[in-house]
């Protein structure tokens, strides 16, 4: 036996000594280095390489300059999806039925900013589309991109939002002339199974700490409702941290010290404030992918504020930023399946923005639209 493994030794011993330079592979063996040229990390099903229609809604503003981007990104890595493209804008009264029933066929939808009007009595289109399908869970990522310099250093927080209820009911009337009542609807179906998706996030994400952002201090009743769900589901997860915090704190707390937050999970209007807050302690909404997410469909968009959508001069001067809508696309690509098609896209974005060549205004620079596109292709692996 010691004839045998003698000369395995010598060759492991000669090749942890080895030049860097030496093509020979290096074992991970007693500390040796190993550095493989590619992990195995996804194996497919039979068929799982098939094309895979996906509906695209280019909407206002921007929208179709961003989703454009991706359309060429995603055809120049030779991509398995393909669009189903419908026009619809923010000024509809509602969503065509024909757009409803495509993204329940495909079950996946990419999606422009659709703005809506403020005031009058055009609900949101993007809030129909979250209740038709029921998407009851928003996952924006706000994340430090390297060779960005932003205020704070190592921001990695994910903030998960009930989509369906709370202020975003629509529950609104006159009760008399100059006295409207809103209201804020909180059922406990509605928080648990919020709840139950940001613990099942981080457990499959390893992530460590989930806190619940809320005002159960004065929405006693209602806040208080969001909060014992998020307990009960808290103790089926005993490896993960919960903690809670009041939402005022919460935004001080954002903006002194983001770095102490892992994933956050909140009723609804207060996750759209958290997370267009960490997006602009981050790195600004033009690069922090989001989602929106239910049992059988999901729909994904830039994750923060879509402001920036009707900005006519941006449209103009083709200068928009397509970072967000990208990596929100290879969060598309992961929930297809497609892992190899989301790093290739991933990584070739975060080249792009760490080598600060090529970047839209609001990153400090002068670049078009379609020169990040053009930088984003040309470093695909």
């Amino acid at each position: 036996m010691a004839r045998r493994t003698l000369p395995i030794l010598q060759e492991c011993i000669r090749r942890s000594t080895a030049s860097p330079s030496d093509p020979s592979p290096v074992l991970g063996l007693f500390g040796l280095r190993f550095e493989p040229k590619r992990s195995v990390t996804y194996m497919p099903r039979p068929g799982d390489g098939a094309p895979r229609p996906v509906t695209l809604l280019p909407g206002d503003g921007i929208g179709p300059l961003v989703t454009g981007a991706v359309e060429q990104v995603m055809e120049a890595m030779h991509a398995p999806v393909y669009f189903e493209r419908y026009e619809i804008r923010g000024d509809m009264t509602k969503v065509p039925q024909e757009v409803i029933d495509s993204i329940r066929k495909n079950k996946v939808c990419l999606k422009g900013g659709l703005a809506t009007p403020v005031g009058g009595g055009v609900s949101s289109l993007n809030v129909q589309l979250r209740k038709e399908l029921d998407l009851y869970a928003s996952l924006v990522n706000c994340f430090n991109l390297p060779g960005l310099p932003t205020r704070h250093e190592n921001v990695d927080i994910v903030v998960i939002r009930e989509n369906t209820e709370g202020e975003y009911a629509g529950l609104e009337h006159e009760v008399v002339p100059g006295v409207v009542e809103s209201l804020k609807v909180i059922t406990k179906f509605c928080s648990e199974r919020i709840a139950k998706y940001a613990f099942e996030y981080a457990y499959l994400n390893n992530r460590k700490t989930v806190t619940a952002v809320h005002k159960a201090n004065i929405m006693k009743l209602a806040d208080g409702l969001f909060l014992e769900s998020c307990r009960e589901v808290a103790t089926k997860y005993p490896g993960i941290k919960y903690n809670e915090i009041i939402v005022d704190n919460c935004c001080m707390q954002l903006v002194s010290k983001p770095e102490q937050f892992d994933v956050m999970v909140t009723p609804n209007l207060y996750g759209n404030l958290v997370a267009n807050t960490a997006a602009g302690i981050a790195g600004g909404t033009g690069v922090m992918p989001g989602g929106n997410v239910g049992a059988d469909h999901a729909i994904f968009e830039q994750g923060a504020s879509a402001g920036n959508v009707g900005n006519e001069k941006l449209v103009e001067q083709k200068m928009a930023n397509p970072v967000a809508l990208l990596l929100s696309s290879a969060m598309m690509l992961r929930h297809l399946q497609f892992p190899s098609f989301a790093d290739r896209l991933e990584t070739a974005v975060k080249r792009v923005i760490s080598d600060s060549k090529y970047r839209t205004k609001d990153l400090g620079g002068e670049s078009t639209t379609q020169e990040v596109i053009n930088a984003v292709i040309a470093v695909l692996d």
